[in-house]
């Protein structure tokens, strides 16, 4: 249980502090035997365009301090005994673990006469960086972050090869921060350079042609020697070999206070591209020629007119892929002398399906289509024309096809929700794939089906939806069912096998993914549909699959569990708070809960106002607090069974919003259904956990809903 000292020292530095004669009594519940730790109330009172909003809970948002400290503790104490004493929680350990027991490999690479790619091995718990000489020779170990420390939480987050691969920049990320430290490998040696790079979050590396030096972006310095993620960041260029203080500072935006800018290099060496980011609708694309000494940076793209993606270059012609005049999007080439969009040759139009990615193979444009969220793979000759479609094996999801520029090979992977993902090596030239790799699974997928549904949300439109469930699955309204969204960003959501979904599957339910609105499934379009003021478009679309589910017999209210994780576990916290009678679980994880103070986390976070808007605009303040989950939360409501997750060491979307959202549920739960919190306290966003956290996180996630949709060992073996 929490101190009863630090609730004492608490609310009276909360009352000094504000100046204030009252705090409102901790609320101590009794929900399900359950009782809850206090979570002090302050008068905190904020006024946006003429209207008070009380933010009780302001005191979470000082992460390191010890009250939070204490809260949190107090909260896990609570939540730990409750989830460990499920009977089926030991079971799903081990069964979990035993489905988590296979080859996970990424899409290789070739630089040079090299190969490059991660794997992580059965039961590994990070990936580990391979190269070898062959697609078919012995893989050599280069970087194995498995032996840094005792409990794995140290990831490989990103690496970036030389172009003759003669060096790798990696990147680690600690405990699951966004913030990563940098270094040089040798790859004939295995020995890392001097140098160590630090103040980077959200960086690629830019390589010059020779080996000698890239170009990355980085934060300034605060005066403790910390990356300042409240600034913009700027583009610098590393010598290999030299201290990161020597790193010359090539370019940086001064016109514009949030603004960062990317770079990469053309595999000619000839173009410097600067890629101007600010949020997810729309960029900027600056030039600059590094084969003429002194030359100006050239705002070549500057009408913020939509997306651009450089892909390459052909001499002074170049290539993007855009959203410009284009929603689903577009390949066209700009020559830099006339960028005008009247010049532009558009070499592939426009076509009734999303253009998720290109690249230049062989000669040709390998272009990735989304057709109702699956993968269309596209091959162009390079005036465009169509060649060929590239075979897949099924309705599911492929990714890959990395450039290559004097070749035809290249590499894709392929996965579906009964799939685990596959390695096949495409040939251009012939338009022939092969398989390369694939890994065998203790999961059978055999009494399984995946079927496509689409259904009508509120205001009409057509939105679709994967049903993954047993063949003999019966059409009765009394099956579990997970329902899982997300909605946001412009990020799509393929089909794609998961280990934990698997277990659920072996559990007895059924697993549905929405197609929600917001996301990339149809193009810009679609996405624009569901933000700022019409993000309320995001949680009508998931209601409405909900209501599906059910007016066609496949459960019933009791036994529907939602989840979504970060924007997606504002999803869930969102439909849970204007719907909760619909639902019988609720899973938000790691969630954007606090819409009214998001964006002032960090720089990164109020990017993200692109797609939430920001209480800076009376409209978008409107919008933002009728669905925030942190402030709609209704005394004596009856929410279902809650189960928040989130990380202390999360950076991206800070668990302060987690933990205001459990307070304030815990307080106004008016039933016995339980509202709890998990938080880890070795973990991040979720990128880099290791193998035995997620086994145990999913199986803690997996008993709460069975406790609570009635599902038992008896429904698990029989296939409900």
């Amino acid at each position: 249980m929490i101190n009863p000292q630090f609730i004492v020292y608490f609310v009276a530095s909360v009352l000094l502090a504000a100046g204030a004669a009252r705090a409102e009594a901790p609320h101590a519940g009794a929900t399900s035997g359950l009782d809850y730790p206090p979570s002090p109330r302050s008068p905190q009172l904020d006024t946006y365009h003429g209207t008070e909003i009380a933010d009780p809970y302001r005191w979470m948002e000082a992460l390191g301090s010890e009250e939070v400290r204490e809260w949190v503790a107090a909260q896990n104490g609570v939540a730990r005994p409750f989830l460990e004493a499920h009977p089926l929680r030991l079971r799903l350990i081990e069964r979990l673990t035993a489905l988590w027991n296979y080859d996970q490999y990424s899409v290789p690479v070739r630089k040079g006469e090299r190969y490059f790619f991660t794997e992580k091995r059965g039961l590994q718990n990070q990936a580990v960086l391979y190269w070898s000489e062959s697609p078919t020779a012995e893989p050599r170990v280069l970087f194995d972050p498995n032996q840094l420390v005792s409990d794995a939480t140290i990831a490989l987050a990103q690496y970036s090869i030389s172009p003759q691969g003669t060096y790798v920049a990696y990147a680690l990320s600690d405990g699951g921060t966004d913030w990563k430290t940098w270094r040089i490998r040798e790859v004939a040696s295995g020995q890392d350079l001097a140098e160590v790079l630090g103040l980077t979050k959200f960086t690629g590396v830019a390589w010059l042609p020779d080996e000698s030096a890239f170009y990355y972006s980085r934060y300034p310095r605060k005066a403790d020697g910390t990356g300042d993620d409240q600034q913009q960041v700027r583009v610098h260029l590393h010598r290999l070999g030299t201290d990161q203080e020597a790193d010359a500072l090539v370019f940086e935006i001064t016109d514009h206070p949030r603004r960062n800018p990317g770079a990469s290099v053309s595999d000619d060496g000839r173009w410097l591209v600067y890629t101007i980011f600010d949020g997810y609708e729309r960029n900027a694309i600056y030039v600059q020629r590094l084969d003429v000494e002194d030359a100006p940076v050239l705002r070549l793209l500057d009408e913020w007119d939509g997306l651009y993606d450089f892909l390459g270059n052909d001499g002074d012609l170049l290539y993007f892929q855009t959203t410009q005049g284009a929603p689903r999007g577009r390949v066209v080439a700009i020559d830099p002398a006339d960028a005008s969009p009247a010049s532009w040759q558009v070499l592939i139009g426009e076509q009734a399906e999303r253009l998720e990615s290109a690249s230049l193979v062989g000669g040709h444009f390998v272009a990735q289509y989304l057709k109702d969220a699956h993968s269309v793979v596209r091959v162009h000759r390079k005036d465009g024309s169509l060649r060929n479609e590239v075979r897949l094996p099924g309705a599911g999801s492929a990714d890959g096809f990395p450039q290559n520029l004097t070749g035809s090979e290249t590499f894709f992977a392929y996965t579906d929700y009964l799939t685990p993902r596959a390695l096949y090596r495409y040939d251009v030239a012939g338009d022939t794939v092969t398989p390369y790799r694939s890994p065998s699974v203790a999961f059978d997928p055999s009494p399984y089906v995946t079927e496509q549904v689409f259904y009508t949300s509120r205001d009409g439109t057509r939105v679709p939806m994967f049903i993954t469930r047993r063949k003999d699955f019966r059409g009765d309204g009394d099956n579990p069912v997970l329902l899982y969204g997300y909605g946001g960003f412009d990020i799509s959501l393929t089909p794609a096998y998961s280990a934990s979904v698997a277990g659920w599957l072996e559990l007895g339910g059924a697993y549905a993914v929405a197609n929600l609105r917001g996301g990339g499934e149809y193009g810009a379009a679609w996405h624009m549909a569901g933000t700022k003021t019409r993000k309320q478009n995001v949680f009508d679309d998931f209601i409405a699959a909900a209501e599906w589910l059910i007016d066609q017999k496949y459960t019933r209210p009791e036994r529907l569990a939602i989840m979504g994780r970060s924007n997606g576990g504002l999803l869930v916290g969102a439909t849970l708070t204007q719907r909760p009678e619909l639902f019988g679980a609720a899973l938000p994880g790691v969630g954007v809960l606090d819409m009214l103070r998001y964006h002032t986390a960090s720089a990164n976070a109020y990017q993200w106002s692109s797609d939430f808007g920001t209480v800076e605009d009376p409209q978008q303040f409107k919008a933002l607090m009728a669905y925030s989950p942190v402030h709609n939360t209704r005394k004596g409501a009856c929410y279902p069974p809650t189960l928040v997750t989130t990380a202390e060491l999360d950076d991206r979307v800070v668990p302060w919003h987690s933990y205001k959202f459990a307070a304030a549920l815990q307080r106004d739960q008016g039933c016995d259904n339980p509202v709890l919190i998990r938080v880890e306290t070795r973990a991040g966003h979720g990128a880099g956990k290791p193998t035995w956290m997620q086994v145990e996180d999913w199986a803690d996630q997996w008993s709460f809903v069975a406790r609570h949709l009635g599902m038992t060992e008896a429904s698990s073996s029989s296939g409900r």
